[in-house]
């Protein structure tokens, strides 16, 4: 019995022994395993380590590209992107800490209460709403917003933990109101919401650049430390046509002419006929793209591009030239006028009553009569009268760079009715914007050949390099000798005719007015749209004026747009050193 007792000791103490043996061969085994890793990354990856703690401490910002400026045809600027920083904080790292001190050139210790109430100073907030920015767990929030740069520096002086300045920009449109609905805005968010900041977006923008840079433990930059930086791409700057203080002057005479009238709403384009370059294109209630939201929505287009409207008399000036080109008439054929006129089961009657009375071409277009009008015109054939108005841009989408933009309504002339064969020739049953209008005067200004409307001139890169847009080849509406006998009559039309309030002191012009019902929202009519469109100098004309007031209340015969004409064509021809007329002004015979 004791040997078996013996014989059980000696096997479990075998055992027992044997599992000790194996436990110290894997604890061995794991201290040489860890032994070796140690050794490995202290003494053959020091290097790896090291970067990994680099990378720890490394942060990314992005470079914003300087957003390219909007200028005028004399490089005023009318947008800039200024730079600016927003102030930042990981609350997580805000503590009491220790900085230099410049002036004693020793540490010191700050408390965070005292840095607080310095950061506040230098932001120019209140203490209380600076602690609730930087006190907290949010790894990022925001304290300020777009602070200038000297700002910045001092915030920055103050070491304050956790803090970072990252930057931005803003931007500034210096001259206000001027040009608002043609140059747009940007949204709270940066991004372009309207004119040419929208359209021109991706010329503008540029390519950010990036900033890597290492911090400490206390979210404080490391001064010495890695610093790399990937430098931005800069936008271009887009050049206009536009002339900043003719547009300005537009603004201004066509906004108190709308007040005077309590219209609701008017526009004026002045277009050099020779180039296209649209020189001002002006609305009578225009936003402040530094402040967008104090204009309504519906008042922030650029009308004079958006908006179309029957254009009345002033489409008499295409008829007649038509009708010149074409051999059916001259500027002094005569014609018997009767009180009113029947064509094919359409009867016309003019604005002022009269009985059967003698006119020349020009004493019709002076006294703008429809009814000698229509009996001059219906010796085009439909197809005729169609194609001039196409020839002279009426029904073309023209593109200038902006949203928004309309081609009007012209029916082709199997789509037109009994009545509207015939009122196209007096610019009913059509719709045109003020542009259209424009250009098509612009045609007759240019002995008869139409350009492009142009309001982007030019890119400009960062280095100044300008990369001028290229200027597409006129379309010959009418002969030059046509275009010179239709400046006659429109110059008449200034000295004996409906023009007289469009005439410019000093100066020859030739003019023509329109009046036409207004479309309502119902499919109806209310109220009416008078325009005034024109060019000078007679001698070589070069520029077009053209002046539209929707809307006025009062007497329609009573009111023009003659004033605001008189006024922009005035400063237009000073503007641009124009010297005063020495020759007598075109007086064809009326009767």
């Amino acid at each position: 019995m004791a040997k078996a007792q013996d014989a059980g000791r000696d096997r479990r103490s075998t055992v027992m022994a044997a599992r000790v043996r194996t436990g110290l061969v894997l604890v061995l085994l794991a201290l040489v395993v860890l032994g070796g890793r140690l050794f490995q990354l202290q003494g053959l990856d020091t290097a790896g380590m090291a970067q990994a703690a680099v990378e720890k401490r490394l942060r990314t910002t992005e470079i914003p590209a300087l957003r390219g400026e909007i200028l005028d045809a004399n490089n005023n600027v009318l947008a800039r992107s200024v730079q600016r920083f927003d102030i930042v904080v990981d609350q997580r790292l805000v503590k009491d800490y220790t900085r230099f001190n410049p002036k004693t050139k020793q540490p010191e210790d700050v408390r965070i209460t005292d840095a607080i109430a310095r950061l506040a100073e230098v932001l120019g907030q209140e203490t209380d709403t600076v602690a609730d920015a930087v006190l907290g767990d949010r790894p990022f929030n925001y304290v300020a917003k777009a602070v200038t740069p000297e700002v910045k520096n001092r915030v920055e002086r103050l070491s304050f933990p956790g803090l970072q300045a990252r930057e931005t920009t803003i931007r500034n449109y210096p001259n206000g109101e001027v040009a608002g609905s043609v140059i747009g805005f940007l949204g709270s968010d940066g991004n372009p919401l309207a004119g040419i900041e929208a359209t021109q977006d991706e010329v503008l923008s540029g390519t950010p650049g990036e900033r890597t840079y290492e911090i400490g433990a206390d979210g404080i930059r490391i001064p010495v430390a890695t610093n790399e930086e990937v430098p931005a791409e800069d936008g271009r700057n887009v050049k206009l046509t536009l002339n900043t203080d003719v547009q300005w002057f537009a603004q201004e005479t066509i906004a108190e002419q709308v007040r005077d009238y309590g219209a609701e709403y008017g526009t004026i384009v002045v277009v050099n006929a020779r180039t296209g370059d649209i020189i001002a294109m002006a609305e009578s209630t225009t936003p402040d793209p530094n402040d967008p939201g104090a204009t309504p929505v519906e008042q922030r287009q650029p009308f004079s591009v958006t908006k179309a409207f029957e254009p009345g008399s002033t489409t008499k000036m295409i008829t007649m030239a038509a009708a010149i080109e074409e051999g059916i008439t001259t500027p002094t054929t005569r014609y018997t006028i009767p009180p009113s006129y029947s064509v094919n089961g359409q009867r016309f009657t003019d604005a002022v009553p009269h009985g059967t009375v003698q006119r020349t071409t020009a004493g019709i277009f002076a006294k703008s009569m429809n009814t000698g009008t229509v009996m001059i015109g219906q010796h085009l054939t439909r197809q005729q009268r169609y194609d001039y108005l196409r020839k002279f841009g009426i029904g073309e989408l023209y593109d200038i760079g902006l949203t928004g933009m309309t081609s009007g309504l012209l029916a082709k002339p199997g789509q037109w009715d009994g009545r509207q064969e015939y009122t196209v020739l007096f610019g009913q049953g059509l719709a045109q914007t003020a542009l259209h209008t424009a250009m098509a005067y612009a045609a007759i200004a240019n002995d008869g050949v139409r350009m492009q409307p142009r309001l982007i001139d030019s890119y400009v890169d960062p280095d100044g390099t300008e990369h001028k847009l290229p200027r597409e080849k006129g379309v010959k509406v009418v002969s030059k000798k046509t275009a010179g006998q239709v400046q006659d009559l429109l110059e008449t039309v200034s000295t004996q005719g409906g023009g007289l309030p469009g005439k410019v002191e000093d100066y020859r012009v030739g003019v023509k007015t329109g009046t036409a019902e207004a479309p309502s929202d119902d499919g109806g009519f209310s109220g009416y749209t008078i325009s005034m469109a024109g060019i000078a100098p007679m001698e070589d004309p070069e520029f077009v004026v053209v002046a539209t007031i929707q809307r006025p209340k009062g007497g329609v015969f009573s009111l023009t747009a003659g004033p605001p004409f008189k006024k922009v064509m005035g400063q237009v021809l000073s503007t641009y050193n124009v010297p005063p007329s020495t020759t007598k002004p075109v007086k064809l015979p009326l009767e």
